[in-house]
């Protein structure tokens, strides 16, 4: 069961499509929905330290403009929340842009999915690489909302894209408190080897152990296409929700990411749940 939730408020994005998005997800789970929007510093608090009372002033002007961007987000949370009536609590708090990341992925883990914005990489913004550090440092799953979502979240359809590997595996693991009240649910298969052991059929098989009915569809495309035969599948299938596992790694504090994962970052069409 999904009982406590956590959502990440952008403080420098339009939050609208997230706030609705976990608002009514927090509804229908019955759960309680923990909220952070973080404003992010530029100024280093050492330098400040050491430049006086100018520049010390400086950076007290701008730790306010930073905690009063976060604020304004939370209190659009709280008042939908309330209005919902949701048992929420919401934070706003000042961070470096290095360690927003981090606080985030460690409240994440004490929650049983994350839901996070899509990031928008036509703007440049700190909420685009936070997210991206929730996928890598949270242990758990995590909900993109598309950032061009509007209103509730349903989930009746929910398709799994499924490759035979751990990630695959794990991410249905995770959304299986998803699956099991959705009305439907289809296996997105995309050039599965004849031979394949974890085949998307002996996965239907595993979730009919559970009582879940699934259909598989099964695809083909070249490798810079797969992203974009997940998408067309999914909107072929009417789907309000695609399971996947995200591929990546961090490398010196740089997130990589696999092709397919790197794209729906840029073109999500359905919300995602992701799994590292």
């Amino acid at each position: 069961m999904l009982k406590r939730i956590l959502v990440h408020i952008p403080s420098e994005q339009q939050a609208r499509p997230v706030i609705d998005g976990a608002i009514s997800f927090a509804v229908a789970q019955n759960a309680s929905l923990n909220a952070i929007s973080i404003g992010y510093e530029s100024t280093v608090v050492g330098f400040a330290m050491e430049g006086g009372t100018a520049v010390a002033a400086a950076y007290d002007i701008e730790h306010d403009r930073a905690l009063a961007r976060a604020a304004a987000s939370s209190e659009l949370f709280e008042a939908e929340a309330r209005l919902a009536g949701v048992t929420s609590h919401y934070q706003s708090i000042v961070a470096m842009s290095v360690d927003a990341g981090p606080i985030l992925g460690a409240a994440a883990r004490l929650h049983d999915l994350t839901i996070v914005q899509q990031p928008d990489f036509d703007r440049e913004s700190y909420d685009n690489s936070v997210v991206l550090d929730v996928l890598m440092e949270s242990g758990g799953p995590v909900l993109f909302i598309p950032y061009t979502h509007h209103g509730a979240l349903p989930l009746a359809r929910v398709g799994i894209a499924w490759d035979g590997g751990r990630l695959a595996a794990r991410a249905v693991r995770d959304a299986m408190p998803l699956l099991r009240k959705a009305d439907s649910i289809q296996i997105l298969s995309i050039n599965e080897p004849a031979t394949a052991t974890a085949s998307a059929v002996a996965l239907s098989d595993y979730l009919a152990q559970h009582g879940l009915e699934a259909r598989v569809e099964h695809s083909t495309a070249d490798g810079s296409d797969i992203q974009p035969a997940l998408l067309s599948l999914a909107a072929d299938c009417s789907l309000d929700l695609l399971v996947m596992g995200g591929y990546g790694h961090s490398r010196l504090q740089e997130r990589i990411f696999g092709g397919v994962t790197r794209a729906m970052f840029r073109a999500m069409t359905v919300p995602t749940l992701m799994t590292h």
